[in-house]
């Protein structure tokens, strides 16, 4: 029943996570953290160029790896930052931010997000 669970779940964050045209956010697998009420998600995330990722934020802390490709980050409050393949970032829980393909191919990273239980995985930002 546990696994069926879960499944139903990387599939609805996943679906949910789909929703801007451009990007692609697949779930790899979630699992509980050594932190009470916090889970790690692990999601592969793949921008096509000139694609913004939406301006959101997450209930935790994302730490991201750029597999391929390049981009910019843009993080609230914060100059642009840009990315390339090899680069990893770190964003605060609750900060605004966003992420654009600034190159020719898709721009393909590992997120890792250790997030509060039964919160949405990102919130668009207001």
């Amino acid at each position: 029943m546990r696994i069926l669970t879960t499944l139903l779940l990387l599939t609805i964050c996943s679906s949910a996570f789909s929703q801007v045209s451009g990007i692609k956010r697949t779930v790899i697998t979630k699992a509980d953290v050594s932190i009470e009420g916090r889970e790690a998600v692990v999601a592969k995330v793949e921008l096509e160029p000139g694609v913004f990722a939406g301006r959101h934020t997450h209930p935790g802390d994302e730490i991201s790896y750029v597999l391929e490709g390049e981009g910019e980050l843009l993080i609230e409050g914060e100059a642009p930052r840009k990315l390339k393949a090899g680069d990893a970032v770190v964003i605060p829980a609750g900060k605004v931010h966003d992420a654009k393909n600034t190159g020719s191919g898709t721009m393909r990273l590992i997120g890792t997000y250790v997030v509060e239980k039964g919160k949405p995985l990102a919130s668009p930002a207001k």
